[in-house]
């Protein structure tokens, strides 16, 4: 027998660095989401101590008794909608012609889509509000729709390029050869292997479209006010620090309802397998 097969396994060596990091960043995200949901339950949290001294919902019902706060919200949930439907009518072909077709100018076309999210954001948005000034845009439900549905095009494009990618070609030969018209190999095939892919890429494109502050202050000011928009305006024009803290919670709802969503939709390996699998 070899002194090789003699010797022990080496063991797995733990990586502390790494743990490290790990715990370091996992604090970083938690720690402030955690203070924050604190603030948005207390009613009396006094220098030095670590622990509030009140607990209770005062601050909810006064926020959530303001008109505004609700108007906000639903402002947010109507343009979020009304931005990704309109980001997935036009995007989602224009990135099935990028993932399958060959046409001159593809390359320079496709990587300009890059081009809003390589300069600085407040910038463009500012060329583009002097341009909305002369069309009569600023203050306007679709001005604020307009502005919203450019920062879409990086999810709305280059992830379901990748999704239709991806698809086995081979399976779509097949179905053509058993006598499948294009659209029903695109509907049986293709769709249930990218739907995941572009189902993420959806649900980003929601809660991003949600959450987005700039474009909605600068082109929506002063008709339009969206729910981060309103936050934003608690926060500077309000002395208690609970106001912000409740519309900060009532900010996650919609992104937890959509993580949620997505763990069903996308979880499991459906990456892989898509729909059908």
């Amino acid at each position: 027998m070899s002194m090789a097969a003699t010797l022990p396994a080496p063991r797995g060596r733990i990586d502390f660095v790494g743990i490290g990091f790990a715990i370091a960043l996992s604090v970083a995200i938690i720690f402030p989401l955690i203070v924050v949901g604190t603030w948005a339950f207390t009613e009396v949290w006094r220098y030095p101590n670590i622990v509030p001294q009140q607990f209770g919902l005062r601050f909810w019902n006064q926020t959530l008794s303001r008109a505004d706060v609700w108007s906000a919200l639903t402002l947010s949930l109507q343009l979020s909608t009304v931005v990704t439907l309109l980001s997935a009518a036009i995007c989602l072909p224009a990135a099935y012609a990028f993932a399958r077709m060959t046409f001159p100018g593809r390359n320079v076309l496709f990587f300009s889509f890059l081009a809003g999210h390589a300069f600085p954001k407040f910038g463009l948005l500012v060329a583009i509000a002097a341009i909305f000034l002369q069309l009569n845009l600023i203050g306007t439900f679709w001005g604020v729709v307009l502005i919203q549905l450019v920062g879409t095009l990086l999810f709305m494009i280059w992830i379901p390029v990748a999704a239709f990618q991806s698809v086995d070609r081979r399976m779509e030969e097949a179905a053509r050869d058993v006598g499948a018209s294009p659209l029903r190999v695109f509907w049986s095939i293709t769709l249930p292997q990218a739907g995941p892919t572009i189902a993420a890429a959806v649900l980003l494109s929601f809660v991003g479209t949600f959450y987005e502050t700039e474009g909605a202050w600068l082109i929506g000011a002063p008709g339009i006010r969206t729910m981060p928009v309103l936050m934003i305006t608690f926060i500077n024009n309000q002395m208690v620090i609970q106001y912000g803290a409740v519309l900060s919670v009532l900010l996650w709802v919609p992104s937890f309802i959509a993580l949620m969503f997505a763990r069903r939709v996308i979880g499991g390996g459906a990456f892989a397998r898509g729909f059908g699998g």
